[in-house]
């Protein structure tokens, strides 16, 4: 697995880690021509959030993209979402980093969202803009709104069985100071918002200290929100886990 940082991260009490979302635009294209597609711009995106933020980035390619091995038709699988389990663990254990922000966007924050599902204690705050859930539902509606037949019990990559965080939620460990906050915008043409409220409501049923956010979002899509939202909240996770310790 591939990893680009920035920051020091040794001994750290506290690293930003961020997810991508799905590649599936760049899959076929020559590497060249993918945009950001090398480890030093990898490593710049990297080094400007860490100054924005103040903390130690490090973003984790997800199987199949940006250098990390695997194949990214396979997404959205259980054996995905354990390789970026292992590599949180891997982390962990080099830097001897004691906790987690992890921030995800699109598939990206569906992984983050399975990672919450693997029992981590160690995640202060998981912020998930536009997430996937419901993953079988989801691809029956868009198959639908785009006029492609009916493949009941698939999801959009044309495999069954993804692992879908919305029906592991009685994985995830009850921590009252770890924040969880979904954000994404009511006109969603690829990860409808009625499905990300269900994610938010099932985490509110077990207890979970989840925040629902709408937010704009650019068109046609309305996919991909307006503004740095990953700084505006990874700041906000950071300054009231500090008061949380003061306290």
């Amino acid at each position: 697995m591939r990893y680009f940082s920035a920051g020091n991260m040794q001994n750290a009490p506290l690293v930003v880690v961020v997810f991508k979302g799905d590649r599936t635009p760049f899959i076929k294209r020559d590497p060249k021509t993918i945009p950001a597609n090398t480890a030093s711009a990898q490593r710049k995106i990297a080094r400007k959030l860490s100054k924005q933020t103040g903390l130690p980035v490090v973003i984790v390619a997800r199987p199949g993209t940006y250098g990390s091995s695997g194949n990214h038709y396979h997404r959205r699988q259980r054996s995905e979402f354990l390789a970026l389990n292992a590599t949180l663990d891997s982390l962990r254990e080099r830097y001897n980093i004691k906790q987690f922000i992890l921030t995800g966007h699109s598939g990206g924050a569906t992984a983050a969202s399975a990672l919450l599902t693997f029992g981590r204690d160690d995640i202060r705050c998981a912020i998930l803009t536009s997430g996937a859930w419901d993953l079988l539902y989801r691809a029956e509606a868009l198959r639908k709104e785009r006029g492609e037949r009916s493949d009941m019990g698939k999801d959009i990559t044309g495999l069954p069985t993804p692992y879908d965080p919305l029906y592991h939620v009685d994985n995830i460990i009850n921590d009252p100071q770890r924040r969880i906050l979904v954000i994404g915008n009511l006109q969603d043409r690829l990860t409808p918002f009625a499905l990300q409220v269900k994610f938010a409501r099932e985490l509110r049923e077990k207890k979970h200290r989840v925040t629902l956010i709408e937010w704009p979002a650019y068109p046609p899509e309305y996919h991909n929100l307006k503004g740095n939202l990953g700084v505006k909240y990874v700041k906000q996770c950071k300054t009231s886990g500090m008061a949380k310790r003061r306290a």
